[in-house]
């Protein structure tokens, strides 16, 4: 039985979410690249985009090559759309997958900066595949959104839970 009946909002981590949550939970964040993200929220995010990403791709090669006219050198006119859609899905996934890394840079406790690693050629995205591996840290913790209220006046119970620090902060 789990302790948490509700998902947390938006600004906290979803630890344990689901496939469909995570992709959901993707998109509504778009471009928030504040906070900390899970590594649930991570890699289903990056299966789901890795999948259509793959399975779009194939399809566009399939069928480019079998109706080419030129045997092989140029897709074919039914191919077409699905490049198109191909290279629209990669441009609506880019922000969110930026942001994404962003936050889970965060949630293991190290700038959202380290994200430009991936512009190094070969071993830049190892050393993201690495960071992004790691478990959760208490360090994360500082990017957490903070509170808008006086922490006096809030009762500890209603704060949204965060395995790493205890509310209202001292």
């Amino acid at each position: 039985m789990s302790l948490q009946t509700q998902p947390p909002s938006l600004d906290w981590p979803h630890y344990g979410i689901s496939f469909g949550g995570a992709i959901t939970r993707g998109f509504k964040k778009y471009a928030k690249f504040e906070g900390r993200a899970s590594r649930s929220e991570y890699w289903w995010w990056t299966l789901f985009t890795g999948l259509v990403l793959t399975v779009l791709g194939l399809l566009s090669l399939v069928i480019g090559v079998q109706t080419s006219p030129d045997g092989g050198e140029t897709p074919g006119a039914p191919a077409v759309p699905l490049l198109v859609l191909l290279g629209l899905f990669y441009l609506a996934v880019l922000v969110p997958t930026i942001a994404l890394t962003v936050r889970r840079l965060h949630d293991v406790g190290y700038s959202g900066w380290l994200v430009l690693l991936a512009l190094i050629p070969s071993v830049g995205g190892l050393i993201l595949l690495v960071f992004a591996v790691l478990p959760s840290s208490p360090a994360g913790a500082k990017y957490d959104p903070l509170p808008s209220y006086p922490p006096a006046s809030y009762p500890p119970a209603q704060y949204p839970p965060n395995p790493y620090q205890q509310y209202p902060p001292t």
